[in-house]
């Protein structure tokens, strides 16, 4: 009786240790343009002058975001990608399984274009999943002659729901429109510049199967570009099985 009381200590320690252990987001970050150069040292007024403007370098990847053993798996590779143009005949340029193909180079077989104003692009994942992290890459190349790259897109608002038509248990996980513009909700996360390091944030263990993704086109054109998006998570399903197989 004492051996079996100890070993279930002992097993239960074991499993709240592992829980505990904390293990980085992998990103594979594309080659920034112009032959490595990711210099945005001569930034216009345009985008120097945002009062929402993230400070952190964006010439530099971010600090990892850490996660529990087990959900820092790649969910969202080749999932289904559906959009807010699918009415409309779909993409100007490029086909929404570009988003999670993992091909993230600024090539024309690489990145979607998409219509002005308020736009989204919707991953599902197949089933409910907990998710940890997404990372989004926007098209950063700029026409602009005082940059080299980078671009700012605005109203970017990330959502997570079962719910295909996202009218019910919608929860909202990354919202940069400071002043409601898209109608969404009042943000308080900070507009960025695109670049190769993509925009990657932590997310708190929602569950859902639906990860949309919303933009209002950018500081030089009204048009909405995605190059990829990556949803990290676990597998709710497989690890509920993990538990009852004897």
């Amino acid at each position: 009786m004492k051996t079996s009381i100890i070993f279930a200590v002992v097993l239960g320690l074991s499993v709240a240790v592992q829980a505990q252990e904390k293990v980085p987001i992998k990103l594979d970050y594309p080659k920034p343009p112009w032959g490595g150069n990711n210099s945005y040292n001569n930034n216009p007024p345009a985008i120097r002058d945002y009062k929402n403007l993230d400070p952190y370098p964006y010439d530099m990847p971010r600090p990892p975001i850490l996660v529990s053993v087990g959900c820092d798996t790649l969910l969202s590779r080749g999932c289904k990608v559906t959009s807010s143009e699918d009415d409309d005949g779909g993409p100007v340029i490029g086909k929404l399984e570009y988003i999670t193909d993992g091909v993230k180079e600024h090539d024309i077989d690489a990145y979607v274009e998409m219509g002005p104003g308020l736009q989204w692009i919707q991953i599902d994942l197949g089933s409910e999943k907990e998710i940890h992290a997404v990372c989004i890459w926007h098209y950063y190349y700029s026409q602009n002659l005082w940059v080299r790259n980078g671009r700012v897109y605005r109203d970017v608002i990330v959502q997570i729901s079962n719910d295909a038509n996202f009218k019910e248990g919608v929860v909202t996980v990354f919202n940069n429109d400071h002043d409601n513009s898209a109608g969404l909700g009042k943000g308080n996360d900070m507009e960025y510049i695109e670049s190769n390091y993509g925009r990657p944030f932590a997310v708190d263990a929602i569950k859902g199967r639906y990860v949309r993704c919303y933009s209002r086109g950018n500081n030089e054109n009204g048009m909405n570009h995605y190059t990829e998006v990556e949803v990290f998570g676990r597998d709710i399903a497989g690890k509920q099985q993990e538990m009852i197989t004897p």
